[in-house]
C-alpha cells in the first residue's frame, strides 16, 4: 500500500523506506517553535534535562506574541524568561517586539519553513505551515523541550482524509469560508489525529493566504495536521521567502485514505460559525438577524495582506456603525508596513477602526479587545469556545474578513454583497 504526503515526509525524516498509519516513529526536526505562553514551561523542562545548548541554534524559533506587548507584570516576567534564554543559548530566530509578528504569520514570512519540512510548535495552530507542503503540528511544552534538546520527536503516524478541491470560489468566498464549510461538514472531531490532505485542480484558485488560513484551522477539525499539494504558487512563495533547500512529496496513487471528499468551491457561500464550536456553521443566507458589539479582523488565521485588502475595500469611504468597536490586527510588522504603504491603514482609521500592533490579543482572551458579559463579536479568528474571547456569557462568531468588515458597517452579521457597491466590486 502506498503512502500519503504526510506519511512520505515522516518516513523520510525517520530514515525509513515506508511508514504506516498507527506506527510509532522518531523523526528529525527542521524547526522547533514556541511562544511566550508555552516556552517558559519548556525552558524549565529543558533545564531539568541538564542540556547546555539547543540542538541547532538556527532550528529553534521563539516568538513572544500572545501577551505581547506585555499586558501585565506576570506576562512581562514570562517574556523576560524567554528573552534571556534565547540570548543565552544564542537562538538566531528569537523575534523581539518591533521585529516580531503573530508566530504563524511570521515563520513562513521569514522563510523558516519550506516544502517537505517537519515542524513542531508548542501551539496548536502550528499546523498552518502545511500550506507550504510541510508536516507541521502542535505539541506540548515538554515535547518542545525535548525537541530543543535533541532535534527529534516521537510521532504516531496519522491516517488521512483526502479533500479534492475543484472549481473556483465566487467573489466573496475565501479560504476561511472553505475551511469553515469543511469543519461544519465533518465536525470538530471529524479528522481526529488524522492528516487533512488538500489536492485537486481547485487548489490553483486559492492563494497562499487562503491556504494558510485553511491549514491553520485543521486543528479545529481535530486534525493532526493539514497539508496542501505543492504547486507553482507554493514554490514561488518558498523561493521568494527562503534560501533553504526543499523537497516536494506527493501521495502515491494507491495511498490509503479513511475518507475522500470532493468540494466544489464554486457553489460555496460565505460561511459563519455560530457559538460555541467551529463546526456550528451556517451559510450567510441562513444567518438571520444577529446583532454584534465588536468586530475583530486579524489573527494567525486572517491577518495577512489579502485579508486586510478585502476588509479595507469594503470599509473605504464608509464609517463603522455607531456603537460598534472594530479592531484590526495585522499578522506581522511587515504586513502592517505594507498595509500602511498601500493606504489601508488610513482607510481603517478614517472608517473608525482601531489598528493594533501584531499580537494574538483577544483571540485567546488575552488582551486588546476582551468581551464583557452578554457581548457578541464577529471575528476572523479560529475558535469560538465558551469564554474564548472574554466573559463566559459572551459570544463569538467566526467568519471571513469580508463578512467581518461588512458586519462592521451594519452592526449585525452581514453578507458583503449587501453593502458593497459596483465600484468596489
Amino acid at each position: 500500500m502506498g503512502m500519503t504526503m504526510t506519511q512520505k515526509i515522516l518516513a523520510a525524516h525517520a530514515g525509513l523506506k515506508e511508514v504506516k498509519a498507527g506506527q510509532l516513529i522518531q523523526a528529525d526536526l527542521d524547526l522547533v517553535l514556541g511562544n511566550d505562553i508555552t516556552t517558559p514551561v519548556a525552558i524549565k523542562e529543558f533545564n531539568k534535562i541538564g542540556m547546555k545548548d539547543v540542538f541547532d541554534k538556527k532550528k529553534v524559533a521563539i516568538v513572544p506574541d500572545h501577551f505581547t506587548p506585555n499586558k501585565d507584570i506576570k506576562t512581562a516576567e514570562q517574556c523576560k524568561m524567554i528573552r534571556e534564554f534565547s540570548y543565552e543559548k544564542e537562538i538566531e530566530n528569537y523575534f523581539e517586539v518591533g521585529e516580531m509578528g503573530i508566530e504563524h504569520g511570521l515563520i513562513p514570512e521569514k522563510g523558516l519553513v519550506v516544502p517537505g519540512d517537519v515542524v513542531i510548535g508548542a501551539d496548536s495552530h502550528t499546523c498552518t505551515y502545511g500550506a507550504l507542503g510541510a508536516f507541521s503540528t502542535g505539541i506540548g511544552s515538554t515535547d518542545m523541550a525535548a525537541g530543543m534538546a535533541t532535534g527529534k520527536c516521537w510521532f504516531k503516524v496519522p491516517s488521512a482524509i483526502k479533500f479534492v478541491l475543484k472549481g473556483k470560489p465566487s467573489k466573496w468566498v475565501s479560504g476561511k469560508d472553505v475551511i469553515l464549510h469543511i469543519i461544519g461538514m465533518i465536525g470538530v472531531d471529524g479528522a481526529l489525529y488524522k492528516s487533512m490532505e488538500f489536492v485537486g485542480e481547485g487548489i490553483k484558485n486559492l492563494s497562499m493566504d487562503d491556504r494558510f488560513a485553511m491549514a491553520n484551522m485543521a486543528i479545529e477539525a481535530g486534525g493532526k495536521n493539514g497539508i496542501f499539494l505543492v504547486d507553482d504558487k507554493t514554490l514561488d512563495y518558498a523561493k521568494k521567502h527562503s534560501t533553504k533547500s526543499y523537497a516536494v512529496f506527493t501521495a502515491d496513487d494507491d495511498a490509503e485514505y479513511d475518507e475522500v471528499y470532493e468540494i466544489d468551491l464554486s457553489i460555496l457561500k460565505p460561511t459563519v460559525a455560530f457559538p460555541h464550536l467551529p463546526d456550528n456553521t451556517r451559510s450567510i443566507d441562513d444567518v438571520g438577524e444577529v446583532k454584534i458589539d465588536q468586530v475583530v479582523i486579524g489573527s494567525c488565521t486572517n491577518g495577512r495582506i489579502e485579508d486586510l485588502r478585502v476588509a479595507a475595500g469594503i470599509l473605504k469611504d464608509k464609517k463603522v456603525a455607531k456603537g460598534i468597536r472594530v479592531i484590526v490586527f495585522p499578522v506581522t510588522q511587515k504586513v502592517y508596513l505594507q498595509a500602511l504603504q498601500e493606504g489601508l491603514i488610513e482607510i481603517f482609521i478614517k472608517a473608525g477602526v482601531v489598528v493594533s500592533t501584531p499580537t494574538c490579543g483577544p483571540c485567546l482572551g488575552g488582551h486588546m479587545g476582551i468581551l464583557a458579559k452578554g457581548e457578541r463579536a464577529i471575528a476572523t479568528t479560529n475558535r469560538n469556545f465558551v469564554g474564548r474571547m472574554g466573559h463566559p456569557e459572551s459570544e463569538v462568531y467566526l467568519a471571513s474578513p469580508a463578512v467581518a468588515a461588512a458586519s462592521a458597517l451594519t452592526g449585525k452579521i452581514t453578507n458583503p454583497e449587501d453593502v458593497v457597491n459596483e465600484e468596489v466590486r
